[in-house]
């Protein structure tokens, strides 16, 4: 036959005419392993179709659209594929083998139709997931229908999106289909060579349910999980699970049914059969020479072997502290800057998937807006992680054609276009943020099913990487506008006895100093009620923070008016509304201040310990000193000197408060999309699958999508049951997911120990060429001196506090100095109290810097190393005008970030969010 070739006849030669997924199983075939029978649609017969229907050309065109146009794009090629018509020749060669594989039946045999792209189950990249599988296709016609839809798999905006930034080429990819005679198996289930949890290589670790596979892969049924030694072939664990459902065939595809009652307590496999499936997968491995992820199925107590792939995402033994940094696309380089920076720790699984296509479009607009709508291409920008951490990729090609436009593209950033600058940014893009999200709250999105609950939320998080790609055509303009101001006023203004150039620019009551009034004025208002501040300084925060969410919770502390006590919740409750969207870290696993707000009310407590100073006078006394030199300043000046300081001044003026504000908003939709996502956890913990709604972060966003599909996250009915309500998992012995959560948490923690390097990979010319645009300094910095950029002037010598996020807020005492990675608008609160401040990253322009000058204390920001190099108690001499921390002995037995308790250096804490999981 021309377009067909049987399985037999493939091997690991023939990706580029069978795909990655029919050469691993030819392979297997080939090798004695018991493959069901089946044949391959090669790609030619792809390439075939293609050109009978005139497609190419415009596939091509629609998979170069823009990022923001991917979806559209992608549905466009599906139904191209759908209306073209399969050749006379293709589909005889179709009908006559699936008559061959029936022969003797009678009838049409069932069969699997699988996609085999040739960018598929490779060694560097599985591509697992990313186009399509038909289950139980019965009868010709059939067939061919199920054909054309893996063959539009291979376009889907997705993969368009993975194999792009990969770094493999549309027109480079075929896809191959595999038709395979279907396993209506008993039993079936997933089998690891090398434990994916630990890394651990001597482990094989099987997961088996009754059944059909398809359940088990999406991981929404629950599994019996053993797990054998690989050298002696002893099973070291072995967990049986209550199994309530099961995949089966049901007419011409599958379906969910109830497991028999006797079934569902009863091991799916003894130990000879785990033993047995656990030698053919050490088989396999060895033959392939890497761990396999294997997809098997027993039918008639014959195992055989649906799909054998290498594992690609193997962790490091034991979830031990990542050493090396593995790139998960060639050709390129990657940075942890921009949004990386409000990024410090490792993300949470559900957020990275989230926010990697959605960062990736909105930052494909705003690079076309840039640079114009050619000069970005598919795949040369994205948000992938690598051990866990945020990191801009820029593929070669497009870093390079960016790099030559960047003042081209800074003057197109300038103007309001799209929404893009200062006056886009204020008149168009944040208003169209707010209306989003605005939008949402007036619905009663609690009554929707799980999908549309989980569009609504992705549709939240698309505003904000959308409002934070403004941000980014803000912060450059700012920038731009503060050092065109400093540089004219040093040099040519600036005599002896004038102020810094800081003087000119500080005074402006921006987002984070009305926060701060409106805190501080709370407080005052508080002191004058007779009895109000005892009773507040008695409460402990969290109880009160439960009264502040919890309205109705029962009051604590001291004796005080109720009418007052009340008054005062219901004001701090609009302060939050106002300002309680601010983030710690833009990772929603990790809750804003309107969803925890115990360190607001310590920040109150200490304005209302009398400790704070009046932000309102701070302020004022500095718009005025701002005004008299300004005033002094362009008395002396005259002609075009005078006309360019007063046009750069205004410039600056006008634009620092504006970026503080547009910062200070990105998580302005964060306690709405947080809520949905925690609604949507609520509901998977009812229904089985997590053990608190905090767990639904630490799923997978496939895992997610699956347990939606299988009716798991659906609202519960307001009146009686009527069968469209929460499918639940019944007589499990805990969550389906709860082990998956755990040692995600535990790989989560080991990763947040790394130090993950600002740009990879790493590379002598990249650091000389590039470091001075990253916004920190070197990491490989030893001594007792450390060196950073001074951001704010002034000497300090006190105590150090080491922070790793706001779980370790309440440990802060006023006169420590302040060290953390890097700090958000919600860190502002904290300047009140500290002495000083020294980050990891960060630079004169930062928020950090901005607000430090504000409160008229010493920063040195962008060092690189403090959270390593200091500990909490450590005395450290802060010299802004130097940009040195200097380091004394260590006079306390300290501790690193979040460890304030006297537990040994170095420990963190544990999650970014509380609770059971």
């Amino acid at each position: 036959m021309r377009y067909i070739r049987g399985l037999d006849t493939i091997g690991a030669t023939d990706i580029d005419l069978a795909g990655g997924k029919a050469a691993n199983l030819g392979e297997l075939v080939a090798a004695g392993f018991p493959v069901p029978n089946g044949c391959v649609l090669t790609t030619d017969a792809y390439r075939a179709f293609v050109a009978a229907n005139r497609l190419e050309d415009r596939i091509l065109e629609l998979a170069a659209a823009p990022p923001e146009e991917g979806a559209e794009a992608s549905r466009a090629i599906a139904a191209l594929f759908t209306a073209g018509l399969i050749p006379e020749e293709m589909a005889r060669e179709l009908r006559e083998s699936y008559r061959l594989m029936g022969a003797g039946t009678g009838a049409g045999v069932p069969v699997a139709v699988r996609s085999s792209a040739t960018a598929e189950d490779l060694a560097e990249a599985s591509f697992a997931g990313q186009q399509e599988t038909y289950l139980n296709v019965v009868g010709a016609d059939d067939l061919l229908d199920a054909v054309r839809e893996c063959w539009a798999s291979l376009w889907t905006e997705r993969a368009i999106s993975y194999r792009a930034r990969a770094g493999i080429a549309p027109r480079d990819v075929a896809l191959a289909v595999v038709i395979q005679e279907m396993v209506d198996s008993d039993a079936a289930g997933v089998m690891f060579t090398a434990n994916p949890a630990t890394g651990n290589r001597g482990e094989i670790v099987i997961g088996a349910a009754w059944g059909l596979g398809e359940s088990v892969v999406g991981g929404l049924v629950s599994t019996d999980d053993v797990v054998v030694d690989a050298g002696t072939l002893k099973v070291l664990s072995s967990s049986v699970a209550s199994k309530d459902t099961m995949t089966v065939t049901a007419g011409t595809r599958t379906g969910q049914t109830p497991v028999p009652e006797d079934l569902r307590n009863k091991a799916v496999l003894d130990t000879g059969e785990a033993q047995r499936l656990a030698t053919l997968g050490l088989r396999i491995a060895r033959h392939f020479g890497v761990p396999q992820d294997i997809e098997w199925a027993r039918s008639g107590g014959v195992f055989r072997i649906l799909q054998a792939r290498p594992v690609t995402a193997l962790p490091d033994p034991g979830a031990a502290v990542p050493e090396t940094w593995p790139l998960p696309y060639r050709h390129g380089l990657y940075f942890r800057a921009s949004i990386v920076e409000q990024l410090p720790d490792p993300l949470t699984p559900l957020f990275a998937d989230l926010i990697d296509p959605s960062v990736t479009a909105s930052l494909g607009a705003l690079m076309s807006t840039a640079f114009g709508r050619n000069v970005m291409r598919e795949g040369d920008v994205g948000l992938p992680t690598v051990n866990g951490y945020a990191y801009y990729y820029y593929r070669n090609s497009g870093f390079l054609r960016v790099f030559a436009l960047s003042p081209v593209a800074v003057a197109r950033l300038g103007r309001a276009r799209a929404g893009m600058g200062l006056e886009g940014w204020k008149n168009a893009s944040h208003p169209a943020y707010r209306a989003v999200i605005d939008a949402w709250e007036r619905r009663d999105w609690k009554s929707l099913p799980g999908d549309e609950l989980l569009a609504a939320a992705v549709e939240l998080l698309d505003a904000g990487t959308r409002y934070y790609t403004a941000v980014q055509s803000v912060v450059p303009v700012a920038a731009a506008s503060e050092i065109a101001f400093r540089a004219f006023y040093d040099k040519l203004v600036k005599a002896p006895g004038d102020p810094a150039a800081d003087t000119f620019l500080l005074g402006f009551d921006s987002e984070p100093i009305l926060a701060e009034y409106s805190l501080y004025d709370l407080a005052a208002w508080a002191r004058e009620r007779p009895g109000l501040a005892d009773r507040l300084l008695a409460t402990d925060s969290a109880a009160l923070a439960t009264e502040v969410l919890e309205p109705g919770a029962p009051h604590a502390g001291g004796p005080a008016p109720e009418a007052d006590h009340a008054e005062f919740l219901e004001r701090f409750r609009t302060h939050l509304h106002r300002y309680g969207h601010a983030v710690y870290n833009l990772d929603f696993a990790t809750p804003v201040p309107a969803d925890v707000p115990a360190q607001l009310l310590e920040t109150l407590k200490f304005n209302l310990g009398g400790e704070g100073g009046n932000p309102h006078e701070r302020q004022s006394n500095s718009a005025q000193r701002r005004e008299e030199n300004t005033a002094r300043i362009t008395g002396r000046l005259a002609g075009r000197r005078a006309r360019t300081f007063g046009r750069l001044l205004a410039w600056a003026q006008k634009a620092a408060p504006m970026r503080e504000d547009a910062l200070s908003d990105i998580g302005l939709a964060w306690p709405l999309l947080r809520a949905m996502l925690l609604e949507l956890g609520e509901r998977l913990r009812a229904a089985g699958v997590v053990g608190a709604a905090e767990g639904v972060f630490w799923l997978r966003g496939s895992e997610l999508r699956a347990a939606i599909g299988f009716g798991l996250a659906n609202p519960a009915p307001a009146g009686p049951e009527d069968g469209n309500g929460p499918v639940r998992i019944t007589g499990a012995p805990g969550p389906v997911r709860a082990g998956a959560v755990a040692e995600r948490k535990a790989l989560w923690k080991a990763q947040r120990r790394a130090d993950a390097p600002q740009m990879l990979p790493v590379a002598r010319w990249a650091d000389r060429a590039l470091a001075g645009m990253m916004p920190a300094g070197l990491q490989t910095q030893t001594g007792d001196m450390i060196k950073g950029v001074g951001a704010s002037l002034g000497t300090v010598r006190a105590p150090a506090r080491v922070l790793a996020g706001p779980e370790d807020f309440a440990s802060m005492r006023p006169g420590e100095v302040l060290v953390a990675r890097m700090t958000t608008p919600a860190w502002t609160p904290l300047f009140a109290m500290a002495a000083a401040v020294v980050t990891d990253v960060g630079g004169p322009l930062s928020h950090s810097s901005i607000v430090a000058r504000e409160y008229g204390i010493p920063a040195v920001l962008g060092t690189g190393v403090a959270t390593r190099r200091i500990r909490t108690g450590d005395m450290v001499t802060v010299d802004g005008d130097a940009g040195t921390v200097a380091l004394a002995e260590h006079p306390v037995a300290g501790n690193r970030a979040g460890d304030s308790s006297g537990t040994p250096a170095g420990k963190l804490p544990d999650f970014p969010v509380a609770g059971p999981l």
